[in-house]
């Protein structure tokens, strides 16, 4: 664990570079729609080791002076309460927290804009909270016909009819929170608006995956479609750049498309020669040419894919997704000739479990027997199980933990009071059914214990060691442990199987 087969620094220079070649072919303004997730890719870093998950935001820093930063989000998303699964956030919260991330990073917000606003309630909520603080949003509204409808797109009932986003820099980055965002449309949008006002722009599209330059079924492209299997998203062959470059290149259905439409409705707006002739040409893309070590990267794509399947499986049990996008994961395992059990963490944790089972006594009324294993850095799997004091996360990150400091297994770092203690709390004051402490709950107890527990302390140390360890809970793990262990960065996946038989869980 821990070897790099990417390098970041590299990816960073090279793609700021073309960024900026880009700009310069447009004259006064380029629009770049920024796909994927602008702060914390941690997709990219996992199919990737060695990319910085934070490497968009630190090249725009690069850029700093050069760049606007416009967030599209779909009014849909916001009624529907989309959430993104890396962070479990819905769209409207993480647009809220990327804008204080950036801010953070030192960078500003140039505006939000909701598209397809059709006077939503709960969007009108999310604007005025905007509003109220400072933020500039625009709203623009569905576009009839669109995206077939050529005369009406590209007219003053159309494109036109959108809010003109004012901007200072010459290169507008927009960008927004998952899929359908509207950002494309945003882009083409603001490029009628500036030809309408005499300026020359122009329109780009920074996505990281698929990588155009990677084989069609190396694995990193296979794990962009596994993380967009709920989309139908399949990569291809772009026709197009095949036909009018003779380069074999990769890009996704709803590119190429897409593509056609778009190529026409440029076609209204700019002279011909500022045309792409291709999707991949619309791109701007220099990750592959960051691979250092292609089958370190091999080797945690179908890791990456097999995650995906775990979480689709979940999904589906929670009733989030459906059964076609576990089972579409599972035929791209099965052309990887990869398998659930791949993953090293998923056969100690389910041994766990059974371990767990064979003590029956120590559940008290709950006969869910669950088990847990966490992968270091150094190799070492730990495991854990649960029991009427512990989850099964909890028992497993406390046995690492100590494993970590140097400290013996038997040793309890929690004593049986604080445990107790924190178990009453919850049964005769928040009137919780079960009592076993979540991890959230046993590290604050862990925590709380240390300035009378010098192995505490010690163990307490560790926790950070923790980061980019992979774990797997054969169980769906509660919102007390999946918070603290995205918190702690571990890459958790879990059975779909839940962890009590009461249907209503906090």
């Amino acid at each position: 664990m821990g070897k790099k087969g990417f390098d970041s620094e590299k990816y960073l220079a090279e793609q700021s570079a073309a960024i900026l070649e880009r700009a310069g072919k447009f004259g006064d303004k380029l629009y770049i729609e920024f796909g994927g997730k602008l702060i914390c890719d941690f997709h990219a870093a996992r199919v990737l080791p060695g990319f910085d998950p934070d490497a968009k935001i630190k090249l725009l820093q690069r850029l700093k002076d050069k760049v606007d930063i416009v967030i599209c989000i779909h009014a849909g998303a916001i009624e529907e309460k989309k959430v993104r699964a890396d962070f479990g956030l819905s769209y409207d919260a993480d647009t809220m927290r990327t804008i204080d991330d950036l801010r953070d990073w030192g960078l500003d917000v140039t505006a939000v804009v909701v598209t397809r606003y059709t006077d939503q309630p709960s969007v009108k909520g999310f604007i005025n909270r905007l509003s109220r603080r400072g933020i500039r949003v625009y709203t623009h509204r569905p576009i009839e016909g669109y995206p077939t409808d050529l005369d009406t797109i590209v007219s003053e009932r159309g494109y036109g009819a959108n809010e003109y986003i004012e901007t200072a820099r010459p290169i507008v980055v927009v960008t927004g929170p998952g899929p359908n965002s509207g950002k494309m449309a945003t882009c083409l949008s603001q490029v009628y608006h500036e030809y309408q006002r005499g300026i020359k722009a122009g329109y780009a599209k920074f996505e990281t995956f698929p990588v155009w330059n990677l084989p069609l079924k190396h694995p990193v492209n296979v794990a962009y479609e596994a993380a967009t299997a709920d989309l139908g998203d399949v990569n291809m062959v772009d026709s197009f750049h095949l036909e009018m470059r003779g380069e074999t290149a990769v890009n996704y259905n709803r590119d190429i498309d897409v593509f056609p439409v778009v190529k026409r409705i440029c076609a209204r707006i700019m002279p011909p020669e500022q045309l792409y002739v291709s999707p991949t040409d619309m791109g701007v893309n220099r990750v592959g040419f960051a691979i250092t070590d292609d089958e370190t990267v091999r080797d945690a794509a179908r890791q990456e894919i097999v995650r995906r399947y775990f979480r689709a499986l979940c999904d589906y049990a929670v009733g989030r997704e459906e059964k076609c996008v576990s089972e579409r994961i599972k035929l791209l395992m099965d052309e990887l000739s990869i398998s659930a059990l791949d993953r090293t963490v998923v056969l100690p944790a389910r041994e766990a479990a059974e371990a767990a089972a064979a003590n029956p006594e120590k559940h008290g009324n709950d006969n869910v027997f669950c088990g847990a294993a966490i992968q270091l850095h150094d190799g070492t799997v730990i495991t854990g199980k649960n029991s009427s004091l512990l989850h099964a996360a909890s028992s497993c990150i406390i046995n690492a933990i100590k494993y970590l400091a140097d400290l013996p297994a038997d040793l309890h770092l929690l004593s049986p009071q604080i445990i107790e203690s924190v178990g009453k709390l919850k049964h005769d004051i928040f009137k919780d059914k079960q009592i076993s402490l979540a991890l959230s709950e046993t590290l604050t107890a862990l925590s709380v214990s240390t300035p009378s527990n010098p192995a505490a302390a010690l163990a307490m140390k560790q926790l950070q060691s923790l980061a980019g360890c992979e774990m797997h809970i054969t169980h769906i793990p509660t919102q007390g442990d999946e918070a603290a262990l995205r918190k702690l960065g571990i890459n958790i996946t879990s059975e779909p199987v839940f962890a009590s038989r009461n249907i209503f869980m906090e």
